[in-house]
C-alpha cells in the first residue's frame, strides 16, 4: 500500500512539473504583434537561451565583451548536435555568419533570425535541408544601441513601434568601425569572425534615401573590389541567383539605390563598400559579402517576411554551391600573390553602365506646405518601370606592387593589436637587422573639417617613394609576410593611400608633427651658405621663385623650402613607419 502510494505522489507530482523544453511556445512578440513589434534585447537573449536549451542543434556563446559591458552573443545551428566552436572554422560545412542589430532601429534582421532557426530546428525537412550548414547567427551587434529604446529616432521609418538607437554606447556608428575598430564592439565582432571563417556573411540593414516599389534591396560587395574569380562569382551567378530564387517567390528586389537628393531614374552606382564597412572588412578574408537593406517605407511585417526569405534563399544557394565557394576561397590568396599587384584605389567606370529595369515611382518638385522652398514628392499612383542606368563596374586608378613584406616599426601598439585580432601573421626580429627596403613619406593628403566617428579622416594621401635604402631595424620590430591569408587586411590598411588605411585613419598622425625647428632670424645666414655650397639646389630655388607666385610672395615659405633641402630637417617627418621589403 506505502509502495502504492508512492507512486500515486510521483505521478502527482510529475503532472503538476513544468512542460518538457519542446513544448516551450517560441511565438515571436513579432508574431503576436501581426508584425507592429520587435522584442528587447533582453527578450531576445530569453529566447535563444529556450531554443539552445530546447534543441540540441542550437548552441549559445558568449564572446568578448562590448561597449556596453556585455558580452557578444553567437548562436550556432548544426544539425549534428551541439557545436565545438574551437573547430567552427575548419569545419568542412558550409559557414554562414549573420548579423543583426549593428543599427538596432534596424531591427528586421533580429527578428527574421529568430523565426529562421526556430523554424529550422522545428521543421525536420529544413533540418535536412542544412545539415551540411552551420548557420551562425550574431543575435544584437549594437547591444548598447539596442538598451537604448525609443520610438521616434527613426523618423521616417514605417515601424516597428519601438526599436532601439542607431549609435553605440559611444556614440559609434559600427557600422563605419570595422578596420580602426575604436569600440569593444569591433573586437568582439573580430574574434567571432575569425573563429567562425564564414563563406558567406550577411549583414541585415533598412535603407534610407529615395522611395521606390521594392520592399528589399541588396548590397552585395562591390565585385570589381573583391576581384578575380571570387568577383566574378558573386557578381555573374551568386546575384542573380538569388534574386531568381526571391523572384519564384514573388519577391521583387533590386540593388540598394544609391541615391540622395534626386530620383531613381537618373541612374546611380553601386554602393563601394570599403573596409570601414561589415561586407567590405569580411571582403579582406575572401568572404562572399551580401548585405540586406529594406525599404524604411515598407510595412514592418513585410520587411522581416522579406528578409527571412532572402535568408533562406541565401542559405540554399551557399548549400547548392559549397563546393565552389569553398574552392573559390581556398585559392583566393594564390590568385592575388600570382598578379604581383594589387588595387587601391578605385573609380567608378561611367563608360560602361548596366540597363536595369527599375519598378519606381514618379518624383517631383512640389512647392513645400512646410517651407518656402521646394520638396521631393514621390507620387504612389503612378508607378512606373523603367530603363535605368546602374553603374555597378569599377576601374582601379592607383595599384601597388605586393612587396614580399612589411616591416613595421615597434612602437605602434594600437596597429598591432589590430593585426594581432585579426589572426595576422608576423614575427619579430630578434636582434638588429639591417635590410634594404623602401622608404615611404607623405607627400599629400586632405583631412576631414568635421569629426566622422571619433576621427579627423585623412584622404587623397599621396606618398613618396625612396627606394633600396639600407635601414637598420631594432630587435622586436615586426616583419609581416604578405604571403598568407590576411594580405588583403594587411595591404589595406598599412598602404596610406588605401581609402581605410590606418594612416587615414590617424593611427600614424604624429609623424606629421615636427619636433625640431629654426629661428628665422639665426638660419639665414645658415641657409645663405648652403645655398652657395649647392648650387643645384640654388638653381632649384631660383627656379620656383620664378614659376610659383604665391611662393614667391612668401618669404616665410621659401625659407622653410631651403630648411627641407638641408641636412638640419629632420628626417622622421612625415615618414610613415612602415618599410616594404621586395
Amino acid at each position: 500500500m506505502k509502495k502504492l502510494f508512492v507512486l500515486l505522489l510521483i505521478i502527482a507530482t510529475a503532472c503538476k512539473q513544468k512542460p518538457t523544453k519542446k513544448n516551450v511556445d517560441f511565438t515571436t512578440l513579432f508574431e503576436t504583434s501581426n508584425g507592429t513589434e520587435t522584442p528587447t534585447y533582453k527578450e531576445v537573449i530569453s529566447f535563444y537561451e529556450e531554443l539552445a536549451n530546447s534543441y540540441p542543434e542550437i548552441s549559445l556563446f558568449e564572446i568578448g565583451t562590448t561597449d556596453i559591458g556585455k558580452p557578444l552573443h553567437l548562436i550556432v545551428f548544426n544539425a549534428d548536435g551541439k557545436t565545438n566552436i574551437k573547430e567552427l572554422k575548419n569545419s568542412s560545412k558550409n559557414r554562414v555568419l549573420i548579423n543583426n542589430g549593428i543599427h538596432p532601429g534596424e531591427s528586421d534582421g533580429i527578428d527574421a533570425s529568430m523565426l529562421l532557426l526556430r523554424d529550422i530546428v522545428q521543421n525536420d525537412s529544413f533540418k535536412k535541408n542544412y545539415k551540411n550548414s552551420l548557420i551562425c547567427v550574431i543575435p544584437v551587434y549594437n547591444i548598447g544601441g539596442a538598451l537604448n529604446r525609443n520610438s521616434h529616432t527613426r523618423a521616417n521609418q514605417n515601424g516597428p513601434k519601438e526599436y532601439g538607437f542607431r549609435g553605440n554606447a559611444r556614440n559609434y556608428d559600427l557600422n563605419r568601425d570595422f578596420i580602426k575598430q575604436d569600440t569593444k564592439n569591433a573586437a568582439a565582432f573580430t574574434e567571432i569572425f575569425h573563429t567562425v571563417n564564414p563563406d558567406v556573411f550577411i549583414d541585415n540593414h533598412v535603407s534610407n534615401g529615395a522611395d521606390y516599389q521594392y520592399a528589399i534591396t541588396h548590397l552585395f560587395t562591390q565585385h570589381n573590389k573583391l576581384g578575380g574569380k571570387l568577383g566574378e562569382f558573386i557578381e555573374t551567378k551568386m546575384r542573380p541567383e538569388i534574386e531568381q530564387s526571391l523572384a519564384q517567390k514573388d519577391i521583387i528586389i533590386t540593388p540598394y539605390v544609391n541615391v540622395w537628393g534626386t530620383t531613381p531614374e537618373k541612374g546611380w552606382s553601386q554602393f563601394f563598400d570599403s573596409p570601414r564597412y561589415s561586407t567590405g572588412y569580411t571582403t579582406l578574408f575572401n568572404t562572399l559579402g551580401l548585405m540586406v537593406e529594406t525599404h524604411m517605407l515598407k510595412p514592418y511585417k513585410i520587411r522581416v517576411e522579406q528578409t527571412y526569405e532572402l535568408l533562406f534563399s541565401a542559405l540554399d544557394f551557399t548549400e547548392e554551391n559549397s563546393s565552389k565557394i569553398k574552392d573559390l576561397r581556398k585559392n583566393a590568396v594564390e590568385e592575388i600573390i600570382n598578379k604581383k599587384t594589387y588595387p587601391i584605389i578605385f573609380t567608378v567606370d561611367k563608360n560602361n553602365p548596366t540597363a536595369l529595369h527599375f519598378k519606381g515611382y514618379e518624383g517631383t518638385f512640389i512647392d513645400s506646405k512646410v517651407t518656402n522652398g521646394k520638396r521631393l514628392f514621390y507620387d504612389r499612383t503612378k508607378p512606373y518601370n523603367k530603363k535605368v542606368s546602374y553603374y555597378n563596374y569599377f576601374v582601379s586608378t592607383k595599384e601597388i606592387t605586393i612587396p614580399k613584406a612589411y616591416i613595421l616599426e615597434q612602437g605602434w601598439h594600437d596597429v598591432v593589436e589590430r593585426l594581432q585580432n585579426n589572426k595576422v601573421e608576423f614575427t619579430r626580429f630578434k636582434k638588429d637587422t639591417t635590410l634594404t627596403v623602401e622608404i615611404q613619406h607623405i607627400k599629400n593628403f586632405n583631412t576631414r573639417k568635421m569629426a566622422y566617428e571619433g576621427h579627423y579622416l585623412h584622404y587623397n594621401t599621396e606618398v613618396t617613394k625612396t627606394k633600396d635604402q639600407q635601414v637598420k631595424f631594432n630587435k622586436g620590430d615586426i616583419y609581416i609576410p604578405t604571403n598568407q591569408t590576411g594580405i588583403r587586411y594587411i595591404v589595406e590598411t598599412l598602404e596610406a593611400e588605401a581609402v581605410d588605411s590606418f594612416f587615414n585613419w590617424n593611427f600614424f598622425d604624429t609623424i606629421l608633427q615636427q619636433k625640431e625647428g629654426y629661428s628665422a632670424y639665426v638660419f639665414e645666414d645658415i641657409a645663405e651658405a648652403f645655398l652657395q655650397e649647392n648650387p643645384s639646389i640654388k638653381k632649384q630655388f631660383e627656379e620656383k621663385l620664378s614659376i610659383d607666385e604665391s611662393f614667391a610672395k612668401n618669404p616665410q615659405t621659401q625659407l622653410y623650402w631651403i630648411y627641407t633641402k638641408t641636412p638640419h630637417y629632420e628626417k622622421a617627418h612625415k615618414k610613415l613607419p612602415i618599410y616594404k621589403l621586395y
